[in-house]
């Protein structure tokens, strides 16, 4: 029986250190699949004209700065979240409906993997539409285009990524009014302004090609966005967007951004793009109430070195009226100008 008693410890106690021995491995393994990570970028650049193009930013003559960009991430085996902090005039650009401290904030939201197949996203991020984003280590173009200025650049709120198999996907999202970050409400010169609706947001992924649809209180986007390697050193990417506005407002456009890599470091690209408004559009590329329409061409070269990217780029806006500021005193309908930009990310 003292034997018996003895075995029977002896085994308990070997049984306890293999669950122990179990609980951490599992513990370490949960600690490994689980990451934090800091990222993000800086941008420079000269602008060699003193007017410029009716976008976002890349617009200050003379040297100028782009934007400090700060990314905070964890990832974890269910959850995670993001806080993407930015400075200087691109980032302020970028958050122009944020106000007090929210005015870094370009990202902010936390994620939930509900299965493989479900994400849940509650917070602040980036728009899903178009082919550019803010962030230009992501541009291959410097420059942004009229269908990204003009297009919503974020919203907050809630979406559910869908993977319905592995080439098709599905995004469904509500959102508050477009680009307005930390509440749906507007505070103007009289107080404070409440939405009493909301946005919609659906996205479907066919193959890495998207069509994505944003639709609210005078507000319906259609915009498609895709790109194929045509071979292993030339990519073409293509956007096309139609806008409905208020009343017959509206804007559409569409821009080919083909890409010819000449070498492991350096790569030429070219953004053309069409840009129509009706009835006013946003103000674009008309002040007044009538159709008005505008021809961009910008060609842009990429050096790479490690993190550090030297981007010059030479671009020419034409337009159907005398639009564009060539002096103090005088207008063209033409606008040409050289930028060339230093980003380092990490």
């Amino acid at each position: 029986m003292k034997i018996f008693k003895t075995t029977f410890l002896t085994l308990a106690l070997l049984a306890g250190t293999i669950s122990y021995a179990q609980e951490e491995t599992a513990t370490e393994e949960a600690a490994e699949e689980a990451s934090f990570a800091i990222s993000g970028s800086i941008d420079t650049y000269f602008r060699s004209s003193d007017y410029a193009p009716f976008t976002s930013f890349a617009n200050i003559p003379g040297f100028a700065l782009g934007m400090a960009n700060v990314v905070i991430s964890y990832e974890g085996e269910k959850s995670g979240f993001v806080a993407d902090f930015v400075y200087g005039p691109r980032g302020t650009e970028a958050v122009f409906n944020s106000t007090g401290s929210s005015n870094i904030v370009n990202q902010l939201y936390a994620y939930y993997n509900v299965s493989d197949k479900l994400t849940l996203t509650l917070g602040n991020f980036n728009t899903f539409l178009g082919y550019e984003v803010i962030s230009p280590v992501a541009n291959f173009n410097y420059s942004t285009s009229y269908m990204f200025s003009y297009g919503p650049f974020s919203h907050t709120g809630i979406k559910a990524d869908i993977a319905l198999s592995d080439d098709i996907s599905l995004m469904l999202g509500v959102f508050n009014q477009t680009d307005y970050t930390e509440g749906n409400f507007a505070i103007d010169e009289n107080g404070v302004t409440i939405f009493d609706s909301y946005m919609y947001g659906v996205q479907l992924g066919l193959y890495g090609q998207y069509i994505n649809l944003l639709a609210g209180e005078d507000y319906t986007q259609l915009d498609f966005t895709g790109g194929l390697d045509l071979s292993d050193s030339f990519f073409l990417g293509v956007n096309a967007t139609t806008t409905a506005l208020a009343g017959d407002a509206g804007f559409s456009g569409i821009a080919l951004y083909p890409q010819l890599a000449l070498s492991d470091s350096f790569t030429v690209g070219l953004r053309g793009e069409i840009f129509n408004e009706t009835d006013g559009g946003v103000g674009a590329i008309s002040s007044s109430t009538e159709d008005a329409d505008n021809t961009s061409l910008t060609i842009t070269g990429s050096y790479s070195s490690g993190n550090f990217t030297i981007k010059p780029e030479f671009r020419i806006d034409t337009a159907n009226a005398e639009i564009y500021s060539s002096s103090a005193t005088e207008m063209s309908d033409n606008l040409a100008s050289f930028v060339v930009a230093a980003i380092y990310s990490f």
